[in-house]
């Protein structure tokens, strides 16, 4: 698939990327999306929840009453859990949400996600780009010129050098930017416009295949 490379003025600069088939023209597979979807968001799941146990409450174990002849229900101390401040019966517990999923699944699903993209049309390939200074305004203008400013937008960069980029999109809602490593599947399918510049789109096939 090749599609024309844009300038930060959203105009076509007469260049071409080829977008690699084994990325972005796979049969999409709609199980191996769900998996690494649902690994996604476990992993982000602290699971520090706690509840106290009987055993766990302060308070006395002496018997409350006698056993017979009160007309109540028997209650063996004030860490019962029928009263009130007593300990919690099979409370949450914390625990790790993670799970394992294989390397070549997870690049299944993220190549599933970019060909659904690929086949919708809602790709646009920018020239490599750097901002000279922190500037939100200066990312909205550049969103502006791309017409994508009602959409929820993922922009692609190839590394950590584009810092400045990714310090002037933090304030705004609609938008997230990441490198191609840390690319997923959940931000992908996520994004209503998915934006790559050139160089990340000549290291994904490399980085999928990790």
């Amino acid at each position: 698939m090749e599609i024309n490379v844009l300038n930060l003025s959203g105009k076509e600069t007469g260049a071409k990327v080829q977008l690699p088939e084994s990325v972005f023209g796979v049969e999409p597979n709609d199980h191996a999306i769900y998996l690494d979807v649902k690994q996604f968001l476990a992993n982000q799941r602290q699971g520090t929840h706690k509840s106290k146990q009987r055993n766990e409450i302060a308070g006395s174990t002496r018997k409350l009453h006698k056993q017979k002849g009160t007309g109540g229900a028997r209650a063996g101390s004030i860490k019962s859990p029928l009263f009130n401040g007593g300990g919690r019966v099979f409370g949450p517990q914390p625990r790790d949400y993670s799970f394992k999923l294989n390397k070549k699944l997870k690049s299944l699903a993220r190549a599933s996600a970019l060909s659904y993209k690929a086949k919708d049309n809602n790709i646009l390939v920018l020239e490599d780009f750097n901002f000279d200074a922190i500037k939100t305004k200066t990312y909205v203008q550049m969103e502006a010129d791309l017409n994508v400013t009602n959409d929820k937008t993922l922009l692609v960069l190839a590394g950590v050098e584009n810092n400045n980029v990714y310090l002037s999109s933090r304030n705004l809602k609609k938008t997230k930017v990441i490198t191609v490593e840390q690319l997923n599947t959940y931000d992908v399918l996520n994004a209503g416009k998915l934006i790559l510049t050139t160089g990340a789109v000549k290291t994904l096939e490399g980085a999928l295949a990790k």
